[in-house]
């Protein structure tokens, strides 16, 4: 994320956890299917690459109470949760393992240790979206005003994805299948994704690209600026990716002075005069509520059933329109993802399973993390090299250009930016140094002037073009030749999908999602 409001608020860099708390059968049928996602794909474990231990951008934290406190919490999943009922039914937020929320300082008033939900609901029959933001209390608290409870088509396919501003969340299932009846993924049984989880991915996605393909689903062109005459970035482009792209969510809540919440609606905004919102720090929160407005740019929206109808945004929803519009380079979530790494550092399986819960490809097979593979749509495969360079040649001269017009527009976290300028600036900074990007003979592109608070007020960017030195991981042989240097942007976006071009979105799981482990990777179903 290293966006919007989560990590900024924290001091130290995500690190992986040993811990993930599920029942024992789930645990052990995830283990299987990694293994099933490795061993298909011809992916062994690549060296370790080094991140920072201190998030550059960290600020006085907004909770002193929270200072050096624990920030992994628990999140309790309500029964059969992708259905109506379920939707309406609040989740709790808890101390890990099930320990008391306010003793471990797991509760919705800390600001660095919130969990959101966000649900997108497709009509396969019609390809008709709609979005509801499931509501997150503390445990042991009350609803400050009961949930809208939506109404779902009859066929209805439900994503959740969870967000979280603290380390790292863990599900728990508020009975002993609820996960896996769900098709929940937190990660690797050892070894959590960490912010963010999700449910039901698999067969969102697989529904909803074959409704493209059939012209049923439409996505929006996500067009040009009309300030700028440029494609609007989207959550796959490298003028926007941080060092863990396609994470967290755009739900909002209203919290009470007392500490309850409820979902952030015009009903209850009237109902709760004295309640704040509160949000997820969000790289699609990022582009959906800073960046493309201050382009000029629209999100991809659909009418928000907890806000009666209005149009909302969604994780999701950023995912498929960056799948249809997005043009190489495609910047899809590398192994050096510190949320997808592992204690034993790189972890093909683990960044496979993440992929699948943002609707994207597949590592390519046989890739390791120095290899030089050219992926389905042409562009160099996403190694944490190229992943690297693309990010600092095209991110730097993104913001470089669109300078003035970032400086103009509110900072996502004022204690990090002074404005969206400096604020990108900052995380870009960041990014280079929690990838490990100077272990592949690159350089930080940007230099920062800090105020005393530690507020990144002013920015010098070097928009000079570096390549990427495509380290051996260990154990792999090292190319014969050095692999070329990161591609560049081809053709612009607007063109609708067509079938017989090779960038129109994948399904990595094939078209029969359901019928046995090989055709959905990394899940299980009701019966396991």
């Amino acid at each position: 994320m290293l966006t919007g409001s989560g990590k900024a608020r924290r001091g130290r860099a995500r690190r992986p956890s040993a811990r993930l708390i599920m029942p024992a059968v789930v645990a052990v049928t995830l283990g299987l299917a990694v293994g099933a996602i490795v061993a298909t794909a011809g992916h062994t474990p690549a060296t370790s690459i080094s991140k920072s231990a201190l998030d550059p951008r960290a600020t006085p934290t907004s909770s002193p109470s929270r200072a050096g406190a624990n920030l992994d919490c628990g999140l309790i999943v309500p029964a059969n949760p992708l259905s109506a009922s379920g939707l309406a039914t609040p989740y709790q937020l808890t101390g890990p393992d099930g320990n008391d929320a306010a003793a471990s300082h797991c509760t919705q008033s800390a600001p660095d240790g919130q969990a959101f939900v966000q649900a997108t609901i497709l009509d396969p029959a019609t390809g008709r979206l709609w979005v509801y933001e499931p509501l997150v209390v503390t445990q042991g608290s009350a609803p400050a005003v009961a949930p809208v409870p939506p109404q779902l088509p009859r066929q209805a396919i439900v994503n959740l994805m969870v967000g979280y501003n603290g380390d790292s969340l863990h599900l728990i299932g508020a009975g002993p299948q609820a996960l896996a009846r769900a098709n929940c993924v937190n990660g690797l049984p050892d070894s959590v994704f960490g912010q963010v989880s999700y449910c039901d991915s698999a067969a969102f996605y697989a529904a909803a690209y074959q409704d493209i393909a059939n012209g049923r689903l439409r996505v929006p062109n996500s067009g040009r600026s009309p300030l700028t005459g440029q494609p609007c970035p989207t959550t796959r482009s490298f003028d926007l990716v941080d060092q863990d792209p396609s994470d967290n969510v755009t739900t909002s809540y209203l919290l009470t002075s007392g500490g309850r919440t409820a979902q952030d609606n015009g009903a209850n905004r009237a109902a709760l005069p004295g309640a704040r919102p509160i949000d997820n720090g969000s790289d699609n929160r990022l582009l959906d509520n800073f960046v493309l407005p201050a382009l000029g740019c629209i999100p991809f929206t659909a009418p928000d059933l907890s806000d009666a109808g209005r149009p909302g945004t969604s994780q999701t929803l950023d995912e498929l329109s960056a799948a249809v519009n997005q043009q190489a380079p495609v910047a899809l979530v590398p192994e050096n993802d510190p949320m997808t790494m592992t204690a034993d550092g790189l972890s093909a399986g683990k960044t496979d399973l993440y992929r699948i819960g943002v609707g994207q490809p597949l590592l390519p097979a046989g890739q390791v993390e120095s290899a030089s593979l050219a992926g389905p749509d042409g562009q160099q495969a996403d190694t944490p090299a190229n992943f690297c360079a693309n990010m600092l040649n095209l991110q730097t001269a993104f913001i470089a250009v669109n300078q003035a017009r970032l400086a103009a527009a509110p900072s996502p976290v004022p204690l990090t930016g002074s404005n969206l300028f400096t604020f990108m600036a900052a995380r870009l900074s960041a990014s280079f140094a929690n990838l490990g990007c100077a272990g592949f003979d690159l350089h930080n592109t940007v230099s920062l002037a800090t105020s005393a608070q530690g507020i990144a007020v002013a920015a010098t960017l070097d928009p000079g073009p570096q390549e990427p030195v495509n380290a051996p991981a260990t154990g792999a042989a090292a190319p014969a030749t050095p692999g070329p240097g990161p591609s560049q942007p081809s053709s612009p976006p607007g063109q609708a999908p067509n079938p017989s071009e090779p960038w129109v979105p994948w399904t990595p799981w094939g078209s029969a999602y359901g019928s046995g482990p090989g055709d959905n990777p990394g899940y299980w179903g009701p019966g396991t």
